[in-house]
């Protein structure tokens, strides 16, 4: 069972579709309990980083999070990957979950933000579960972005400055364009997450 996080700022109907249409079983929650049972957990995300935080936080859901992630797989879409980063800068300064070494800031680009559309990624540190995911185009919509270290890139994109598309530390894995928006690709996107992560029905440690 895979669990979605609701904590108020994410798309969770159109995330609970795409797995749903993968096959798998999925369930919205908030409950602590629920999130413990699941075998995966999704943290999808609209809207401001500090808005988030204060969301996460009022609902009692930080801790729990931090912990659950390190027992099992955790995947953050859009601002849910931002919030795996250690602080914010949107709206003032925001704690993250600290799941991955790095801050979240707005673009430098001369580029108009925000950014809206279709761009390729690019696969990077010769990663060779995504990299048949070269060149394809996904879905972004988003101001900020992560700032982290090489080893914590799987893939990139370009918009006038090199941009963290998907990131990964251990068993937390985040993409910040929108695979549930993102096509074929995003559909292929879910499915290398959920079988880089789990075997013969059980989670890779």
């Amino acid at each position: 069972m895979i669990a979605i996080v609701d904590y108020g700022m994410g798309n969770v109907a159109s995330v609970k579709t795409a797995f749903e249409r993968l096959g798998y079983q999925v369930m919205i929650t908030d409950s602590i309990e629920q999130l413990e049972q699941a075998s995966h957990i999704i943290l999808p995300g609209v809207g401001s980083f500090q808005a988030a935080a204060e969301e996460i936080n009022q609902r009692q859901l930080k801790e729990p999070l931090i912990r659950l992630a390190k027992e099992k797989p955790f995947l953050g879409i859009c601002l849910g990957m931002q919030l795996l980063f250690e602080t914010g800068y949107e709206n003032g300064i925001s704690d993250g979950l600290g799941l991955i070494p790095g801050n979240v800031n707005v673009i430098e680009t001369e580029y108009i933000l925000p950014h809206i559309g279709w761009n390729q990624l690019q696969i990077e540190n010769q990663n060779q579960t995504f990299a048949p995911l070269e060149g394809k185009h996904v879905y972004f919509v988003h101001s900020f972005q992560a700032q982290t270290e090489q080893n914590y890139l799987v893939a990139t994109t370009d918009y006038g400055a090199k941009i963290p598309a998907i990131v990964q530390n251990g068993l937390v894995y985040g993409m910040q364009f929108h695979p549930e928006k993102s096509g074929e690709a995003g559909v292929e996107l879910l499915k290398l997450f959920m079988q880089e992560t789990t075997m013969d029905g059980g989670v890779r440690s």
